[in-house]
C-alpha cells in the first residue's frame, strides 16, 4: 500500500462513524466529481485525532442543490457560492465549490474565480492544511497533496505556499501562530521571511483583528502568544505575560474562560477601550476587569480571584457585611459606615491583611456612636 493510500485509510478511520457516513451520502449526491474533505480536518485525522470541523469542497455540483439535498438546515452564500449546513448534533459544515481566489488589494477580500479542487488546495494558508480526503461517487477514497503538506506534516513544519501569502491576508500570520501553538509545529524559515509582509498590511486587514481575537479562545492563548513575539510580531498585542501566567494557572486545573484572558491583555494595554473595540471583546471582559481590581469579595476559583491573585498579589480577601455583624455591630447603615471606613483605608495603603482590618475596624468602632458600638 503506498504511504497516501495509507494515509487516506487512517484519516478515514479517524473520522466519526456518522461523519463518514453523511460524507459518503454527499459524495453520492455530488455526481461524477464526488467530495473532498480538506484542511485541518485531515490534518487533524492524519495526526490521529478526531476532527470535528468539517470543511467539504465541491468539484463539479451544485453547491445549494446538494445542501439543499441533505434535507438538513443550510444557509446559502451566494457571493462565494458556499453553504453552511448544520449536522444533526449542531456542529456546522462548511460546503465550497472549488474556486481559485485574486486579492486585488493587499488584506482585502479576496475576489472568487471557478477553479478545480487541485486550485481550490493550492489558494489555501499552509501546505499542511492543503491537504484533501477525496471520496468519488462510489466510494473510493484518495488523499490528495498538491504541495508537500505530507512532509511538512511529518516534519511538524509550518510553510506558507507562495512568498505573496502574507502580504495577500496577513490573518495567516496569527491564524499560524495558533497552529503552531497547539499542535507544537516550527515555522519555516518562508514564513519567518513573510513577517514584515504581515505587520506592514495588519491595520488594513479586518481578519487579522478576528484572528488576534480567536487566539484567546485557544487551549493556552499565552502560548500561541508567545508564538507571535518568537516570530517578530508582538507588536501585534500588548504585552503578553499576564496570558502566560493564565496559561499556568489553567495547566494547574483552575477555570479560566476567555473573558480572563481578554481581561488580562486589556489590563496590558495603553488604551485598553480601543483594543476592545479592534478585537470586538464586548463589555464583558472590561466588566470583569474592574471587578478584580476591586475590594469586593469573590468565592476562590472565580475569574475574579484568579486574576487578582495576578494583578494584586498582596491582596487578602477584605472584611464583608457579615464579619463586621459578627464583632458586634447592628444591622443596619452602620455596617455600611464600617465597610466605607475600612475601603477608605484599603486605597490609602493602610491595611495589609484581614487581622490589620479587625484591629482598624474595633479602633473605628470605639469612637462612634450606639448605633455603630458593639
Amino acid at each position: 500500500m503506498t504511504p497516501t493510500r495509507q494515509g487516506a485509510e487512517a484519516a478515514w478511520a479517524n473520522l466519526r462513524a456518522d461523519d463518514r457516513a453523511w460524507l459518503l451520502a454527499l459524495a453520492t449526491r455530488a455526481g461524477a466529481g464526488g467530495a473532498a474533505l480538506v484542511g485541518g480536518a485531515v490534518r487533524d485525522a492524519l495526526l490521529g485525532e478526531t476532527p470535528l470541523d468539517l470543511d467539504v469542497v465541491i468539484p463539479d455540483a451544485d453547491v445549494e442543490a446538494l445542501a439543499a439535498g441533505t434535507g438538513l438546515p443550510f444557509v446559502f452564500h451566494p457571493a462565494f457560492g458556499n453553504a453552511t449546513v448544520t449536522l444533526p448534533d449542531g456542529r456546522a459544515v462548511d460546503l465550497v465549490r472549488a474556486r481559485r481566489e485574486s486579492y486585488p488589494l493587499p488584506g482585502g477580500n479576496p475576489v472568487p474565480l471557478p477553479g478545480t479542487l487541485a486550485d481550490d488546495l493550492r489558494r489555501r494558508d499552509f501546505a499542511l492544511n492543503a491537504l484533501a480526503l477525496h471520496l468519488s461517487p462510489t466510494g473510493a477514497r484518495t488523499l490528495l497533496d498538491e504541495v508537500g503538506g505530507l512532509d511538512d506534516l511529518s516534519a511538524r513544519m509550518l510553510r506558507p505556499l507562495h512568498s505573496g501569502s502574507f502580504r495577500e491576508d496577513a490573518s495567516r500570520l496569527v491564524r499560524g501562530a495558533r497552529l503552531a501553538a497547539r499542535l507544537d509545529l516550527r515555522a519555516h524559515p518562508e514564513l519567518l521571511a513573510q513577517v514584515p509582509d504581515a505587520l506592514a498590511v495588519a491595520d488594513r486587514t479586518p481578519r487579522l483583528w478576528a484572528e488576534l481575537r480567536l487566539l484567546l479562545h485557544e487551549p493556552r492563548p499565552g502560548r500561541a502568544a508567545a508564538v507571535l513575539r518568537g516570530w517578530g510580531a508582538g507588536a501585534l498585542l500588548p504585552d503578553t505575560a499576564l496570558l502566560a501566567a493564565l496559561d499556568a494557572r489553567r495547566d494547574a486545573g483552575a477555570e479560566v474562560p476567555f473573558t480572563a484572558y481578554a481581561a488580562a491583555l486589556l489590563h496590558a494595554a495603553p488604551d485598553p477601550g480601543a483594543l476592545a473595540e479592534r478585537l470586538s471583546l464586548g463589555d464583558r471582559p472590561a466588566a470583569l476587569l474592574d471587578r478584580a481590581l476591586a475590594d469586593t469579595h469573590f468565592l476562590e476559583g472565580t475569574p475574579e480571584r484568579e486574576l487578582r491573585a495576578l494583578l494584586r498579589p498582596d491582596a487578602y480577601p477584605a472584611l464583608t457585611g457579615r464579619d463586621v455583624l459578627a464583632l458586634g455591630v447592628p444591622p443596619g447603615r452602620g455596617v455600611g459606615e464600617a465597610l466605607g471606613h475600612l475601603a477608605a483605608l484599603r486605597r490609602a495603603g493602610q491595611l495589609r491583611s484581614r487581622d490589620d482590618e479587625r484591629s482598624a475596624l474595633k479602633a473605628f468602632l470605639a469612637t462612634k456612636g450606639p448605633h455603630l458600638r458593639p
